[in-house]
């Protein structure tokens, strides 16, 4: 039996390629407005199309030390572009300074994107700006990112869940506002909480992070994984124990920003580790 011709659709006869979303009905990005926006975890294709969108119809972009700067050349010719990355352990903006500058900016007509890397409200902050926002009486829009805790395990060939290794996954950062290692954690609940914890901002505090998380209960051979700038070309991953981070890490200093991962989602690497080679020499991702 021979199938029939499939008829082409109207969408298919269109304008080739990405200049098929020039006539998408795009939500209007509105004078007066802030879209905090994630950028992603660092390479550019990783990123939304309403990323996309935003920056090219924004008037001021407000950007983090974590986006890709080959990612900002995308945003619209004409638009301002304000610096205001924080880091740990380096000079910063203060937050409630970058708060009152998006309403600031919002009041004074202009359509304001907050570009930050990976996801607004996983350990961005976005959950603050945005209240800051609200009480302010600035409408916003939220336009959520992958994180580095999801994509950058994707880029080292570990899934964030396997039925073989993991049903669950936990989520926290390795350190507080004054950069020490979180005092109100509950680690001994945290050891035991989950097969595979992922942590921000945990490569300074490390060597701490691993006792508290032993002296929990966890096995000093539990796998322990640092993924360093990942999706990009120069990503670097080094891999460890539970028992030796702490040496590893000072023996070593893995270049940050980094994810650590704890568990046996390290397991899957040998196998489904795919982003080597000639595919980290494409910029995009």
């Amino acid at each position: 039996m021979t199938a029939s011709p499939t008829k082409t659709a109207a969408w298919q006869q269109a304008a080739p390629g990405f200049a098929r979303l020039d006539a998408e009905p795009f939500p209007v990005f509105e004078p007066g407005w802030v879209w905090l926006v994630g950028a992603g975890p660092g390479a550019p294709g990783l990123m939304s199309l309403l990323c996309y969108h935003a920056m090219q119809t924004c008037d001021v972009a407000v950007y983090d030390a974590l986006v890709n700067p080959d990612i900002l050349r995308w945003v619209r010719v004409g638009a301002e572009l304000e610096y205001a990355g924080k880091r740990g352990g380096k000079p910063s903006p203060v937050q409630r300074d970058i708060s009152l500058r998006l309403i600031e900016l919002a009041q004074s007509g202009k359509r304001v994107l907050r570009l930050k890397g990976g996801d607004p409200f996983m350990f961005g902050r976005g959950g603050e700006e945005s209240q800051h926002l609200a009480q302010a009486g600035v409408p916003f829009r939220i336009v959520p990112g992958i994180t580095s805790g999801v994509g950058g395990l994707a880029y080292a060939g570990m899934p964030a869940t396997h039925r073989d290794t993991n049903h669950s996954i936990m989520f926290l950062t390795g350190h507080d506002a004054s950069g020490k290692m979180p005092a109100n954690v509950n680690w001994p609940a945290v050891a035991k909480a989950a097969p595979v914890i992922v942590m921000y901002m945990a490569v300074k505090n490390l060597g701490e992070i691993a006792a508290a998380l032993m002296d929990g209960g966890r096995s000093p051979a539990d796998p322990v994984t640092i993924v360093s700038n990942a999706t990009l070309p120069h990503q670097r991953i080094m891999r460890t124990t539970l028992g030796a981070a702490g040496a590893d890490v000072a023996a070593n200093e893995p270049p940050t920003p980094a994810i650590v991962v704890v568990g046996h989602a390290a397991d899957w690497m040998d196998v489904l580790g795919w982003y080597r080679d000639g595919l980290k020499e494409n910029k995009i991702g």
